[in-house]
Formats: structure tokens, C-alpha cells, sequence
């Protein structure tokens, strides 16, 4: 199980899980075209990202697998949410997970996605003891996919036509890296403080 202490601190943002106040934040990233072009869901209305709220809200911690831990990224000045990151349990017995984002585009282009999901591939290389984790992307992300490769994930797979999305299909990118990579890594990397 994992249930980190809150809130997460990094050199400029704060993790936390999700609250009921950060409905208008979330509706604010979730509601935007731009946003969820490369996603599963299209823009969502007020209500839909209130049902969306109350799913990260129960995403606090991992317990089994088939788990996620969705975390709200926070600008500590301001107290606004600009992001979340995700860190899903794919497999108990083959130790696998799948780390994930979503960001406001205002705050593109700053590094925050970056020093957001690492802290979630610590959380699940150190605290949950996973043996791989991996990056899916639709390949026409390239933002997404400059992320996966800052944080020094491997890019292991293009697949053609892997799903339909949203009425097309899509291709997909799959990034990844091992718990040998990360430690061999992690001592170069900033240090995550509580």
C-alpha cells in the first residue's frame, strides 16, 4: 500500500490529493479543448468534472492494484491547482505501474510537469517498490512526449493504430523505465523534500 504524507514538496509546487474547493481549478484545466485533445475524454462540462472531482478525491492512495494515486499540483504562492499527476498500479506480481498528467496550458513550458511526475516515479520506484513504469502517449503529443524523455524514460514503442479515440484511430507512444535506470539516475537528480 501507499499513502504518502501530504503535501509533497518539490523546488517550486506542492502535491497534494484533490479537495472539493479545487472544483473551479480542475473545471478550469478539464474544460479546455486543448487540454484533453490527446486524452480519453473530450472538454467536460461543470458537472462532468464534479463526477471527475469526486474520483480524484477517492484517488488518495494505492492499495492493490488497478489503483491510481492522483495528486493535484499546486503553485504553493498562489494556492491554485494547475495540474494533477497520476501514478497507476498495473500489476502486484509483475510490479508494474504507469505514470501520467494533465496540466494547465498557462503553466506549459516551466518545467512543472516534469518535477511533478518525478516525484511520482520516486513514489513508485522507492515507496511502492515497482520493478518497471511506463508512459503512454497519442503520438501527435510531442509536449508530452519531451516530459517522458526529461524525466529519462526510455521511448521503448511507436504502435500503429493501437486504439480509437474519440472516433479516429491513434497511434501510440510507449515510454518506460526500470528501477535499475531510476537509482542509477535518481542521485543526479533534485531532491524531493517533505
Amino acid at each position: 500500500m501507499l499513502k504518502p504524507d501530504y503535501p509533497i514538496r518539490t523546488q517550486r509546487l506542492l502535491l497534494r490529493p484533490y479537495a472539493v474547493e479545487d472544483l473551479e481549478d480542475l473545471y478550469d484545466i478539464q474544460s479546455r479543448p486543448e487540454v484533453t485533445r490527446y486524452l480519453y475524454f473530450g472538454a467536460r462540462d461543470r458537472d462532468q468534472v464534479r463526477d471527475a472531482l469526486k474520483e480524484c478525491i477517492a484517488a488518495a492512495a494505492l492499495d492493490d492494484e488497478g489503483a491510481r494515486l492522483i495528486l493535484a499540483v499546486v503553485l504553493p504562492e498562489t494556492g491554485t491547482v494547475i495540474g494533477d499527476v497520476m501514478l497507476l498500479w498495473t500489476s502486484r506480481e509483475h510490479r508494474q505501474g504507469e505514470v501520467g498528467y494533465i496540466f494547465h496550458p498557462d503553466h506549459g513550458g516551466k518545467g512543472y510537469a516534469t518535477e511533478a511526475a518525478r516525484v511520482m516515479l520516486r513514489l513508485g520506484f522507492e515507496e511502492l517498490r515497482l520493478h518497471r513504469i511506463v508512459g503512454r502517449i497519442d503520438a501527435r503529443n510531442s509536449a508530452s512526449g519531451r516530459v517522458l524523455e526529461r524525466l529519462d524514460m526510455r521511448r521503448e514503442a511507436h504502435l500503429l493504430h493501437a486504439e480509437r479515440v474519440k472516433g479516429e484511430w491513434t497511434d501510440e507512444i510507449v515510454y518506460a523505465m526500470l528501477e535499475d535506470e531510476w537509482h542509477a539516475r535518481s542521485s543526479a537528480q533534485p531532491e524531493t523534500t517533505r
